[in-house]
């Protein structure tokens, strides 16, 4: 590949784990074998700080463009520098204001290159939404704010790993509220674009998408609710008519078994915890966030900040190299 376009990886929040566990990558090996080159949207002093974590020395040397390049334990980072944080007043899990517009900074930078075309792909380290919100960024996290700076109305959330992954029609909301949010229409959106995304990026030509019901045993013929009936199955037949490879409702306790098998390519569920229990059962320390629906690709960690854990060394960096992997994948194919 002549030239590749760039990964951008942004640091996450300075007080965080996210720092550490990308120069915990590095010093492992983890981005040897990528085919583009990492680029991280952060803060070379706090990232000088993270390889104290681990003992290893860290040097600093300016190249073009303003980018640095962080000597870290005889390997090299690449680093654009989009904040100058005082590094030595920081403290693991109390980030101010400055750290909070810092985090943002970070995300605004990498999605303004990758609409621009001057990258391929973006990865996110975890955040602290209040602390963005306290520096004056209206956004609950991440995902609202791409969609906004994207000029993006509706995203899926998916989480995914190498065996099993899966879409949400509803993300975080009080278990009473999701039936209400449910409709055929938001069902629909949300098959729709998990069958573009996974056509267009992740290379199947014609996905096969599990929809889940929303009640044990698919309501059993309206014993158990009517939601299948009446939002679900109109929504899966209507995608049908679209040429779209979708099938269900599905009953919730057994459709995983079959997934995790190579059954399906995606399983579109109805609410959070209906997708993410069987998908952190198996993905824990590899699972990925990916928004689809975006312009770009976006995939993250599929954790936080892991406060109690910053500045010791002993969080996973898992995650993290399956998402830039997942991120490269996703470029490639795009």
């Amino acid at each position: 590949m002549k030239n590749p376009l760039p990964l951008i990886l942004t640091m996450g929040d300075p007080t965080g784990v996210g720092p550490e566990i990308i120069v915990k990558a590095l010093l492992a090996g983890a981005f040897d074998s990528l085919t583009r080159p990492l680029l991280v949207a952060g803060d070379p002093g706090v990232l000088q700080r993270a390889a104290g974590v681990f003992g290893v020395s860290c040097r600093m040397a300016e190249v073009t463009a303003g980018t640095r390049t962080l000597h870290i334990g005889g390997r090299s980072l690449s680093v654009e520098p989009v904040s100058a944080l005082a590094a030595d007043r920081l403290v693991y899990g109390r980030p101010d204001n400055a750290c909070g517009a810092a985090m943002a900074s970070y995300i605004e930078w990498a999605c303004r290159r990758c609409l621009a075309g001057e990258a391929a792909a973006m990865v996110t380290g975890p955040i602290n939404k209040k602390a963005i919100n306290a520096a004056g960024y209206a956004f609950p996290g991440h995902t609202e704010l791409l969609a906004e700076r994207c000029g993006v109305n509706k995203v899926v959330m998916m989480l995914g790993g190498a065996t099993l992954k899966v879409c949400l029609v509803t993300t975080h909301l009080a278990l009473s509220e999701v039936p209400g949010a449910l409709s055929s229409e938001e069902i629909l959106e949300t098959i729709r674009i998990t069958d573009a995304s996974f056509r267009r990026f992740f290379g199947l030509v014609r996905p096969r998408i599990a929809v889940l019901s929303l009640n044990p045993h698919a309501g059993e013929g309206g014993m158990f609710g009517d939601e299948e009936t009446r939002l679900i199955a109109p929504a899966i037949e209507a995608a049908k008519g679209e040429g779209i490879e979708a099938s269900g409702p599905h009953s919730a306790d057994t459709l995983f078994h079959f997934a995790v098998k190579g059954a399906y390519d995606a399983v579109v569920c109805m609410y959070h915890d209906q997708g993410l229990i069987p998908l952190k059962l198996l993905h824990f320390e590899d699972g990925v966030n990916v928004t689809l629906g975006l312009p770009i690709v976006r995939t993250s960690v599929d954790h936080g900040t892991a406060y109690d854990l910053a500045g010791t060394g002993k969080a996973s960096e898992e995650s993290l190299v399956a998402a830039v992997r997942m991120a490269e994948q996703m470029a490639e194919n795009h």
